[in-house]
Formats: structure tokens, sequence, C-alpha cells
């Protein structure tokens, strides 16, 4: 199968098991169903990312005054390093001028280079650090703030 095998879809409450799971399996601190539901729920941009009928990644963006705020970004562990974040961030991007966002932020923990990598070379900058922003296992971990003009 090739990346062109990729197919989107707005997220349901039917996908929530799939997801939570993956959630469970690469993050420390991962979001919770309430989370993932009340995205759903609020009308903010929630899709699924499949190949093959495998839920290959997931994310939840918010669209609010001429602006994108990517929440949530995750691909599933057996599918990283194929290119597909750069699929599903592309894809992201796309909906957001589609309604018409004329920029898009988000934060990333600062420890997460995979992340930061992908956002910089998708033409991401850097904004500000907010510091404490995310639970870690010693306390919290600052967040690096990104912004890109669409």
């Amino acid at each position: 199968m090739t990346l062109d095998s990729l197919s989107f879809r707005q997220m349901s409450f039917e996908d929530l098991d799939r997801v939570i799971e993956v959630e469970k399996q690469i993050y420390d601190f991962p979001w919770t169903r309430g989370n993932f539901s009340d995205s759903i729920e609020s009308g903010y941009h929630c899709a699924v990312m499949e190949r093959g009928g495998f839920l290959a990644g997931y994310g939840v963006m918010l669209l609010a005054a001429g602006e994108a705020s990517l929440l949530n970004l995750s691909v599933a562990k057996n599918w990283q390093g194929m290119g597909m974040g750069r699929k599903l961030l592309d894809y992201f991007v796309k909906a957001a001028r589609r309604e018409g966002a004329n920029c898009f932020h988000l934060e990333v923990r600062l420890s997460n280079s995979v992340a930061l990598n992908l956002y910089r070379s998708a033409g991401f900058g850097e904004i500000c650090v907010r510091p404490n922003y995310y639970p870690a296992e010693n306390g919290r971990e600052d967040a690096l703030v990104m912004r890109r003009e669409l």
C-alpha cells in the first residue's frame, strides 16, 4: 500500500474505542474519552485517517475567528515513521484553508523532537514557550507555541 491509499473522514462516537486505544499506547498522559466526545459534540473538526481499514491516525482542530488551532494530532504506533504525520497535518492545513482560516497554531512538548521537526518542516515558526503546560512524569513540561500563516 502507498500513502495514497489513505482515507480521511469525520471522527464519530463509534471511533472512540479505537482512538482511546491508540491514545493509551502512544501517550503517557492521553486524552480521555470525554475530551474526544466533547470535541465532537462541540463541533470541532475531528477526523480519522485510515489505511486498509485500520486506524492510522486522527486529530482534532478548533476553527474560530479566522484561526485554526490544532489540539491533537496522533499517529498510531505501528504506522509511525512512514510519513503519516505529514499526511495528517496536510489534511488539517487544507481543511483550515477551506474553512477560511488565515493562520494555524498549535502547542507541542519541547521534548517531542519528532513532532517539532514535522511542524518546522511544514512551515510552522516558533512564537513563545508556555511554561508548565503539559503534565509530565516529574511535574509539568513546557510547550512550544508554533504558528503558520495560511
